[in-house]
């Protein structure tokens, strides 16, 4: 029973928290590794307890039984169940990369969607709290991908809006301290473009309303 209730504790209530502090971005108290990579890790270490359970049998207790009860070990079944745990790693590992490249903003959906900002922000109000350096690469993604939009070439064009999300996710500990209104703002503008280059059907109109909406926030 002990044995039981400290194994739920330590993968439920503190699996739980060591995942929201390893995930949650730095303005939150975490280590802002996200939740791709943190579910990787625990990934990893289960994978790595598993492997060294299986090899060392440090945790099967020897029944004293006669040595001529004692039961021989099943290789094929320990084939099975190792081939299981590779298929499950494999499923586990594709569901990460595909949540991976999704919205960004999808995963705060389930959560209270906090209140917009209220009017338009002119473009100065939008980019002046932050580095001329930032705002200058953002604006030259967005532009790259409205021309690959216009060009016809929607594989690339999703191909390169990723990059504006990533560089966007990685500056959010340095640029939304700096200004919450602003970044907000913007942070919006990019969610409608990653919205319209990864829909399901993608709209080119759509899509250069968004980037040209994003273009005009930047500068």
């Amino acid at each position: 029973m002990l044995s039981f209730w400290l194994a739920y504790i330590l993968t439920r209530p503190l699996g739980a928290n060591l995942g929201d502090w390893l995930g949650s971005p730095s303005g939150d108290g975490g280590l802002g590794l996200g939740t791709a990579l943190t579910s990787v890790i625990f990934l990893l270490a289960i994978l790595a307890t598993v492997v060294y359970l299986t090899r060392s049998r440090s945790d099967v207790i020897e029944a004293q039984e006669p040595a001529s009860t004692a039961r021989a070990l099943n290789p094929a079944r320990e084939r099975v169940m190792l081939a299981y745990y590779a298929a499950v790693a494999v499923a586990a590992t594709a569901l990460l990369v595909w949540a991976n490249h999704q919205p960004h903003a999808a995963a705060g959906a389930e959560e209270e969607s906090p209140a917009p900002v209220a009017g338009h922000i002119a473009p100065q109000e939008a980019t002046s709290p932050f580095p001329p350096a930032e705002i200058a690469k953002f604006r030259t993604i967005a532009a790259d991908t409205l021309a690959k939009v216009n060009s016809g070439d929607q594989r690339a064009a999703t191909s390169r809006v990723a990059d504006l999300e990533t560089a966007w996710d990685d500056d959010q500990s340095t640029l939304e301290p700096k200004s919450e209104k602003a970044w907000s703002f913007l942070d919006g503008e990019i969610d409608q473009v990653l919205k319209a280059l990864r829909a399901p059907h993608p709209d080119k109109a759509t899509e250069v309303n968004a980037l040209n909406t994003l273009l005009t926030s930047l500068g």
